[in-house]
């Protein structure tokens, strides 16, 4: 008996190690084994800036097997891409980029010249590139060697490279379709894609880089919201990425575990922009209305803990030279504003009798309804009735819940404008081509001000970003820019 003791003793103690590492394993799986990563819109392709239309999968595809001269890192600052280092000189007016070594697709050796056609074709006369209209500030890129581009500008835009570094600026050729990593296109289905990552031609050389193998290899689905949920909670994929207020609905109804589910701190704008100036929309007084009834909080707490309110279309001052501009409803007691829309509304109709009716274009979606039942409940107390159509449909207001590509009031200003009174478009224009830093800010507040008084947007919130992001991707990281690279999922184990 006293010789089995130790063995008793020594198998207890094998029971209590092997419980220890299976409690770890459960909260902490290892960061090892290829990745599944679902991305809420259509299957992943590989289609020009100018041509594709904002979807997650597309931009997550060209942004893993292209980069621009800069990238954005997990947290969403900036990090080299095809430029090793950069300088600014000419006080701010002239940015020159030095390129380390890449490759495209085909071994074939990333040259300026090739990252100059490139460019000059996505910013020239006539391009649809969605940035285009933000980069009018270049006057020209130049190859100075086979290793060296200069970016000259008119004014000065201490914000470019936010605007280089997202993958509507990555450099990619057309014919073949190919960029220069940091994946490789290994595979292609109807839904997915599969990716590797490539050898970097920097430290092919050395003799401690291995060949990537299969635990570099990521899977990227594009699907619905619903499909991309259920993959995560069914453990056949490891992150979730482009949630936001229209599925948000289907998160807690699926029973996502707390630890999971992410939420970034997206800068940018989510509200209704006033399309139809004319009929009721065309008097401010009207717009106001509009604007003073909506209940804000209770929006926002019929979705994500945390998800908050807002009134002002700028976050904060930003590159304006003044606080944010307050529109006159917002110095009226929220006791008050109800009655001073429906006075605002009885006047139009006493001049204008028959009732009124706004169409108001939303996305699809569960969050979409939930957000239509607020507004119409809200329009419909003080006498308007509401019309949903889909978000292509010439509506009077439409929604617009887009992220900041980067951190200037001339964006926040320049998307509500969308029209807007001619004092505010004139100090918009004044802002773009302004040839200093002082006067841009300037106009940016006269800009901002006369937007306030017009009201061409009602702002209601910041936008609301989710992912489900499993344990182990220790790397992933919330930002303002809420943009997650697939290259910056996993933590360097070097």
């Amino acid at each position: 008996m006293k010789a089995l003791m130790p063995l008793a003793r020594a198998g207890a103690g094998c029971v209590a190690l092997l419980l220890l590492a299976l409690t770890a394993g459960c909260n902490r799986r290892s960061d090892t084994g290829p990745l599944t990563v679902s991305a809420i819109g259509r299957p992943p392709a590989l289609v020009d800036a100018a041509r594709g239309d904002g979807r997650e999968p597309d931009r997550l595809l060209r942004d893993a097997v292209a980069q621009g001269l800069v990238r954005f890192d997990a947290g969403g600052g900036i990090e080299p891409g095809l430029a090793e280092r950069w300088t600014v000189i000419d006080g701010g007016m002239t940015y020159i980029f030095r390129l380390g070594e890449a490759e495209w697709g085909d071994g074939a050796k990333v040259t300026a010249a090739d990252v100059v056609r490139i460019l000059k074709r996505q910013l020239g006369p006539g391009s649809a590139n969605p940035l285009a209209p933000y980069l009018t500030a270049i006057s020209d890129v130049v190859e100075m060697t086979p290793e060296v581009i200069e970016v000259r500008l008119k004014r000065p835009r201490p914000d470019l490279l936010k605007l280089f570094a997202q993958p509507e600026l990555d450099i990619f050729r057309l014919r073949p379709p190919a960029g220069s990593g940091p994946f490789r296109l290994i595979g292609q289905t109807t839904q997915a894609v599969r990716l590797r990552l490539a050898f970097d031609p920097a430290r092919v050389d050395s003799d401690e880089v291995a060949a990537p193998g299969p635990d570099s290899t990521v899977t990227l689905v594009g699907e619905r919201a619903s499909r991309a949920v259920t993959r995560f909670v069914e453990h056949r994929s490891d992150l979730v990425l482009g949630g936001g207020f229209a599925d948000w609905p289907l998160v807690p109804l699926a029973g996502v575990a707390p630890a999971n589910l992410r939420l970034d701190p997206a800068a940018g704008l989510f509200g209704l922009a006033i399309r139809h100036r004319t009929g009721f929309l065309g008097d401010p007084a009207n717009r106001a209305a509009l604007a003073q009834v909506i209940d804000r909080n209770a929006i926002v707490a019929a979705f994500a803990p945390g998800w908050a309110a807002t009134e002002q279309l700028l976050p904060d001052q930003l590159d304006s030279s003044a606080a944010p501009a307050l529109a006159p409803w917002q110095s009226t007691a929220a006791a008050d504003r109800y009655s001073a829309a429906r006075s605002a509304v009885a006047r139009w109709q006493r001049a204008h009798p028959g009732p009124v009716v706004l169409s108001l274009a939303l996305p699809d979606g569960p969050g979409a309804t939930i957000l239509y039942g607020f507004v119409g409940a809200a329009f419909r107390s003080i006498g308007i009735e509401t019309r949903r159509t889909d978000l292509a449909a010439d509506a009077d207001l439409r929604l617009v819940d887009a992220v900041a590509p980067y951190d200037s009031a001339r964006w926040y200003l320049a998307t509500a404008c969308a029209p807007c009174s001619d004092d505010a478009e004139t100090a918009l224009i004044a802002a773009r081509d302004a040839p200093n830093l002082d006067e841009r800010g300037r106009k940016i507040a006269e800009a901002d001000a006369a937007i306030a008084a017009d009201t061409p947007f009602i702002v209601i919130a910041r936008p609301l970003r989710w992912s489900l992001v499993a344990v182990r991707l220790r790397a992933w990281q919330p930002n303002s820019r809420a943009w997650h690279p697939l290259n910056h999922l996993r933590v360097d184990p070097s």
